[in-house]
């Protein structure tokens, strides 16, 4: 159970740290088509429930073998 608990955690800081990573370089450059990078992780984020299937945790699935399949597609 403790181990579930890092791995949404660890997907939580990898999905704020897309968003975060995003708005910077949108401030830093100046260019806007930065941001499809947060949509593009905020659309992913709202259809997960409806498919069953993240990215991050297909990968986090994959590192952290020992822990319980989130969202694995089932």
């Amino acid at each position: 159970m403790e181990k579930n608990i890092h791995k949404v955690r660890a997907h939580d800081a990898i999905c704020g740290l897309l968003y975060l990573i995003s708005v910077g370089l949108t401030l830093n450059f100046g260019n806007l088509d930065f941001l499809y990078i947060a949509v593009a992780v905020g659309a992913l984020q709202v259809i997960s429930p409806l498919t069953k299937f993240c990215p991050v945790y297909f990968i986090l699935n994959k590192v952290m073998s020992d822990t319980d399949p989130i969202q694995n597609g089932k």
